[in-house]
């Protein structure tokens, strides 16, 4: 049987699975067993052992299950509070006003945490209430909310950099280092957009709160410290080159107990259901890459990654005309899969034709990071409208529509990265890891 047939019969049974509610880890393994049993001569159960084991046992994953750790201990702590106190005074001055908490308490967090939900949840847990008690219109808090909190995945430490540096044998710590300037482009970004808004609907802007003094600034970041200390900690020692991602994850777990401890929330109560919320969705993830890395082994011998590299090859496509191409296929793709999901299935297949292409890895995994952002806010399966919608009892149909400027915004940033790629390679070019 051809080759390229026994690939798409797989493919059809893979989402059949899949759609038939079956877990995603589970699916993985069982269509690529069926692969290896039916089409391949090597023994189904031997490849399956070894393929399994090789990547559940790798040192570089250690670094994920302490960082998912460190934001469960910190989404339990007064920190979004605190930085909504420290924010308030410097922002009230800018057009547009405490809106811009939403960014950047968003890109605060997200250096503290590896999850675009987490970060949207946390931050939204002060701000939406906060916000809608002062008058700001519904449509941008929630829209300035959905699209601020994917900044958890772009702002190192980030999960789906930790999924993506696994898959595609990538260093995390340079992945991580690259993630910076994009993340401080789309804040910027958004931002920006903030401040347009408030230009154009100067009526629609609450008045300011009476002015506070450089003192009384100053007096409330103090509530910033910790958390500022903390990431200066973890991602300082990975940039010094003085700390893998682990070591630094180990770190950042440690600065997570202090903080907790000093804000009063730790407890044998936060402390189980921090312990518990990470191991939980460790085990997902590490799941999900478990039968990922053997569907990937399957594919490989069945001969779908070579027909596929050769195929787009044929095409004669740009470079610039493969990553449009690429961007619309993981856009549509995050209409139906999670963003983990969407990396591990996709990564075996995609990354020779990148190779071919001649694309930088690194920057490869930006691209990635960005688009699996626009799929956080895509229905119907994008997680961070999950969240807002039962933050604000909204429809999700709306949540989506108040949150469509900032997936255009993100599509701009997009190009900005292709037209200048050294937003993304010039830091870790710098780095000796």
């Amino acid at each position: 049987m051809n080759d390229l047939v026994i690939s798409g019969l797989l493919i059809l049974a893979l989402f059949l699975i899949l759609g038939s509610g079956v877990w995603i880890g589970l699916t993985l393994s069982g269509v690529a067993w069926i692969g290896m049993q039916w089409f391949v001569s090597r023994p189904a159960g031997d490849a399956m052992a070894v393929t399994i084991w090789g990547s559940s046992s790798s040192w570089t994953l250690t670094a994920l299950p302490l960082f998912i750790w460190m934001g469960e201990i910190l989404f339990r702590t007064r920190l979004s509070e605190d930085m909504f106190k420290g924010l308030a005074p410097w922002l009230q001055g800018l057009p547009g006003r405490l809106l811009h908490t939403n960014v950047v308490g968003c890109a605060i967090f997200a250096a503290v945490s590896g999850s675009s939900a987490a970060t949207c949840a946390t931050i939204g847990k002060m701000t939406l209430p906060e916000l809608m008690r002062r008058g700001y219109p519904e449509p941008m808090v929630i829209g300035t909310l959905a699209g601020s909190g994917t900044l958890g995945l772009l702002i190192p430490p980030s999960i789906i950099m930790i999924v993506y540096g696994v898959a595609a044998e990538v260093s995390i710590s340079k992945l991580f280092i690259a993630g910076v300037l994009p993340g401080v482009l789309l804040s910027a970004l958004f931002s920006g957009y903030i401040v347009y808004w408030a230009w154009r609907h100067p009526d629609q802007v609450p008045k300011a709160d009476s002015a506070p003094s450089l003192l009384d600034k100053l007096k409330a970041s103090s509530s910033l410290m910790p958390v500022l200390l903390l990431i200066t900690a973890v991602l300082g020692s990975i940039y010094a080159g003085v700390a893998t991602a682990t070591e630094a994850a180990g770190l950042g777990v440690v600065g997570a107990f202090v903080l907790s401890l000093s804000q009063g929330s730790l407890n044998v109560k936060s402390f189980k259901e921090s312990l518990l919320g990470a191991t939980r969705l460790y085990c997902m993830i590490a799941l999900i890459l478990a039968g990922a890395a053997f569907l990937t082994l399957s594919m490989g011998y069945i001969g779908l990654p070579r027909h596929l590299a050769s195929w787009i090859g044929g095409l004669g496509l740009s470079r610039f005309e493969l990553i449009v191409v690429l961007m619309l296929f993981y856009v549509l793709l995050g209409c139906f899969l999670d963003g983990i999901s969407m990396v591990v299935l996709t990564m075996g297949v995609i990354m020779p034709t990148v190779q071919a292409a001649g694309i930088d890895p690194i920057w490869f995994g930006i691209f990635i990071v960005f688009v699996v952002e626009m799929a956080q806010i895509t229905p119907p399966v994008g997680f961070n409208l999950f969240v807002l919608q039962g933050m604000t009892g909204r429809q999700l149909t709306y949540v989506a529509r108040v949150s469509m400027p900032f997936f255009a915004l993100m599509m701009l940033a997009l190009l900005i990265l292709y037209f200048v790629p050294g937003l993304a390679t010039w830091l870790p070019a710098q780095m000796k890891l």
